[in-house]
């Protein structure tokens, strides 16, 4: 009863754990809910995050070079019965066993400390903006992959209605050679539209499979998973709010490219800094504090102060001019990230027009290309009859099917032009 009571637990608490929508084994995703399990599960942020990490630690380890050492140590020493001996007259004084206890606290500071603390802080900065970024290209080749299954989705029914329907085709069309109306090179015709027809499903069904794959890796999911997506075409085509992207203002500051520059310019201005910190003095200072014993039967002399403290100054006086050498070429490091930088500025800028006017030059092929598949459906529906009644030839029925396959690749490759577009400019700016 216990055993059985168990494993019903188990088995609750296993359903709780995965959720209503993400089963272990077969996951039902919608747009959002995929792009938000692949920022749980995605190995390059759980990469990302780490480097955060370890930027923090990194961080903290400069803070902690300018905090007080504190160690601690005991010292043993036994002269083997040795002992001292004052020239003529005759003292001797035992050197018994001794052992010393102490306490020493240390601090040493120098400005190189101060300013590698200040670049931590930066490198800790440019960690959490590339998790930022890494997690925005995730979301896109995301949504870059779940859209391309859907459309390839659409290409299989496509293909699989049009298979159909020349099948049915061609086996009417043979009862007619059988009867002696039709010419067997017409139902011939027709056999080899059929295997073209099935080697194109073919190929289709494996792009499609190679496009789950890589959704699979994407997320971070197991490889054995089944994932079914949820969310239409027409849900993420709405072009109204699509063509409303390109219309926004660009505001530099907020693409995730430019920060990190900025980033990079402070970095670059405190190498000058830590370049001049080279001249400037190390202040040391320390405490310690001993407790020295004898083992012996007599005390020995005890020379031992139990409190010392100490404190120094470094100030380096002349370094043959490698100082002025290390600021001048840091000065010129820097200029070339502010130059960097600026042409960053103009390209960003540009590239931003730009895809403001591929997206829009996007969803007219879009709008065409819909127009477009749905004429080639009719006509090929039309012809597929026309033919059964003898007022089409094989060759309209082969052109037709042609074209509807040609226009479903334009439709597909127009959505894809729709949603890279799309992507590219959400990806110019932070959410």
């Amino acid at each position: 009863m216990i055993k059985k009571t168990v494993t019903i637990l188990s088995i609750i608490l296993a359903l709780a754990g995965t959720g209503s929508a993400m089963a272990q084994d077969n996951l039902r995703l919608s747009l959002e809910e995929a792009q938000q399990y692949a920022e749980q599960h995605n190995y390059t942020l759980q990469n990302a995050s780490l480097d955060i990490r370890v930027n923090e630690a990194k961080r903290w380890q400069a803070i902690a070079s300018m905090l007080p050492q504190i160690s601690t140590g005991f010292d043993y020493q036994n002269m083997c019965g040795y002992e001292l001996a004052f020239a003529n007259t005759g003292m001797k004084i035992p050197m018994n066993p001794n052992g010393t206890f102490n306490i020493q606290a240390a601090i040493a500071l120098t400005g190189a400390q101060i300013v590698s603390k200040g670049l931590t802080d930066i490198a800790l900065s440019m960690s959490n903006i590339q998790q930022k970024q890494n997690v925005q290209t995730v979301r896109s080749n995301v949504k870059k992959t779940y859209t391309s299954i859907l459309v390839m989705e659409e290409t299989v029914s496509l293909l699989d209605s049009s298979l159909a329907n020349m099948e049915q085709l061609m086996k009417s069309t043979q009862g007619a050679v059988d009867a002696g109306a039709v010419e067997q090179i017409t139902a011939d015709k027709l056999s080899v539209q059929v295997a073209s027809l099935r080697n194109s499903l073919i190929s289709t069904r494996r792009s499609l499979n190679v496009l789950y794959n890589s959704m699979v890796l994407l997320l971070g999911a197991d490889v054995d998973t089944k994932i079914t997506l949820t969310t239409s075409v027409d849900e993420l085509m709405d072009i109204e709010k699509i063509a409303q992207i390109g219309q926004r203002q660009f505001n530099i500051e907020q693409n995730y490219d430019y920060m990190l520059l900025t980033e990079s310019e402070k970095v670059s201005k405190k190498q000058i800094l830590l370049a001049k910190m080279n001249a400037t003095p190390t202040v040391s200072a320390y405490y310690q504090y001993s407790y020295k014993t004898y083992f012996g039967r007599d005390a020995g002399m005890n020379m031992t102060p139990p409190n010392v403290i100490g404190i120094s100054i470094s100030q380096p006086l002349f370094k043959s001019g490698s100082v002025l050498s290390q600021v001048k070429a840091a000065k010129l490091s820097y200029q070339e990230t502010l130059n960097s930088k600026r042409q960053a500025e103009d390209g960003l800028k540009v590239q931003y027009n730009q895809l403001c006017y591929d997206l829009a030059s996007a969803i007219d092929s879009y709008r065409t290309q819909k127009d477009n598949i749905d004429v080639s459906k009719r006509v090929f529906d039309n012809t597929l009859e026309k033919y059964k009644y003898g007022m089409a030839t094989n060759v309209d029925v082969t052109n037709s099917s042609t074209d509807i396959i040609t226009a479903q690749s334009n439709y597909i490759q127009a959505v894809l032009s729709v949603i890279n577009a799309q992507v590219a400019l959400e990806n110019m700016m932070t959410e």
